[in-house]
């Protein structure tokens, strides 16, 4: 699989510099914490779970996550974990099939060596699990039985913490909750392929929503959570680990309050006024916003609720030519001594010992979601994918 792979040849070719790279579920997990991109959550208990999974992946999707926990009604955990069963079990009975990776999120440990045994064979097409509200106290049951399962299968499975506890968003013990959330990744740290950050219930600890017009980032009691979680778990000295944008839960809005977030003159000068227009009626400005303060502050991906997130989420991770270009010119091995020098677009200082960690994380999303074409921005990349 690959990024824009459901795009025509011949479209890719005139969109980018550099194509995104081709991988697999069994890829080094360097690659695959990274092309994770816009990660789709749909209910295990969904009656056209097989089918839903492949159109979305002929669509672009590379991750996806069939939830067992807070997307279905408690009652619903056995239907839901049979269901799952069933449709992952007639997908691998198909010939000729790809399927994005994909992850199960979970309720309780034991539900991972269980479904494991229940799959079967079918176990090749899993990826992993979602870990949900985990701490260091109540994570370490989890990887201990993912280890497991790992083992008994065969089959390499990765975790995904989701980071939503209410000890973390509490100043008082939000210190010692990330110090005991990294001792129990760290000692995992082969399987964890990334962080995720479990916002709207950070929100519901105060009985708060952020509305469309607003981001996460808005939310100060969340944005200092983000800040915080990037401080202590994604350092780019070597112990960090990819943390992904939380959710955006808006699809359709009927009334705003304030102005459009999307600048006319970018879609103008593409000639997409009308998907600008429609990317405001359906709340996407909002979305794209976020999206670009995730990157600012440190987070690569995001958890989706709706295919129509999907597209915006790789649009933005594109790398532009001139971040390419100055990520190239950092990393000149003649350089490695360091200094300073004006980019090759003469409209920025590039210095080659602070700007190296950032340089090797963009060339790192260059591979794998592409380089765009000088002339080619985020409108060219959305509009090319919804008109495919």
């Amino acid at each position: 699989m690959h990024h824009f792979g459901h795009i025509a040849p011949a479209v890719r070719k005139r969109l980018f510099h550099q194509e995104p790279c081709s991988f697999t579920a069994d890829s080094p997990a360097r690659v695959l914490s990274a092309a994770l991109g816009a990660t789709l959550y749909s209910p295990a208990t969904r009656p056209n779970l097989a089918d839903d999974i492949l159109k979305q992946g002929a669509r672009g999707l590379v991750s996806m996550v069939l939830c067992l926990e807070d997307s279905i009604d408690d009652a619903d955990v056995p239907v839901g974990e049979a269901n799952l069963v069933r449709h992952l079990t007639d997908l691998a009975e198909r010939s000729d099939i790809a399927v994005p990776l994909l992850f199960i999120r979970v309720r309780v440990p034991e539900q991972i060596p269980e479904l494991v045994r229940r799959l079967g064979p079918a176990v090749r097409l899993l990826s992993g699990f979602v870990l949900p509200k985990f701490t260091e106290e109540r994570g370490m049951p989890f990887l201990e039985a993912l280890s497991a399962a790992e083992a008994s299968s065969g089959r390499r499975l990765f975790a995904m913490p989701v980071l939503e506890s209410p000890d973390l968003l509490y100043r008082e013990s939000r210190v010692q909750t990330l110090e005991g959330i990294f001792r129990a990744v760290d000692k995992y740290r082969d399987r964890v392929l990334a962080l995720r950050l479990g916002v709207t219930d950070f929100c519901a600890s105060y009985g708060l929503r952020r509305g469309p017009d607003m981001t996460a980032y808005d939310v100060q009691i969340v944005a200092s959570v983000i800040a915080d979680v990037v401080n202590m778990l994604a350092r780019a000295d070597g112990t960090g680990f990819t943390v992904t944008g939380p959710v955006w839960e808006y699809f359709r809005v009927q009334e705003r309050m304030f102005k459009p977030q999307l600048r006319q003159s970018p879609f103008l000068e593409g000639q997409a006024v009308e998907l600008r227009q429609k990317l405001i009626e359906h709340s996407m400005d909002g979305l794209l916003r976020e999206i670009s303060l995730d990157r600012a502050n440190g987070l690569l991906g995001k958890t989706c609720i709706h295919p129509s997130h999907v597209l915006p989420v790789h649009a933005l991770s594109v790398v532009s030519h001139e971040e390419f270009s100055d990520a190239q010119d950092i990393l000149r091995p003649e350089r490695c001594g360091g200094g300073v020098m004006r980019s090759a677009y003469t409209n920025k200082m590039n210095e080659v010992k602070p700007h190296r960690a950032w340089a090797e994380r963009t060339l790192l999303r260059a591979e794998v979601f592409g380089v765009a074409n000088e002339d080619i921005g985020f409108v060219e990349l959305l509009a090319a994918g919804l008109s495919d």
